[in-house]
């Protein structure tokens, strides 16, 4: 079942362990870790970067970070 919700935010805060403190554009804030292959190519995130992320409807406080914009 692949039933995620897409948002977008910016990266707030980075936190220790490639977790991120991220803003939606909505206001409210998430804990959001890197997907796999972005870890795999080396992509870095920084203080300010836009992200587009995908959440589980389950639990809508974490996130995975997808792609950089």
């Amino acid at each position: 079942m692949d039933d995620h919700i897409e948002v977008e935010g910016r990266i707030k805060t980075v936190l220790a362990g490639t977790m991120f403190r991220v803003e939606l554009d909505n206001g409210h804030q998430v804990l959001a870790t890197i997907a796999g292959r972005m870890r795999k190519r080396f992509v870095r995130l920084t203080t300010g970067d836009r992200v587009k992320m995908e959440m589980s409807p389950y639990d809508l406080t974490k996130a995975r970070i997808v792609w950089r914009l």
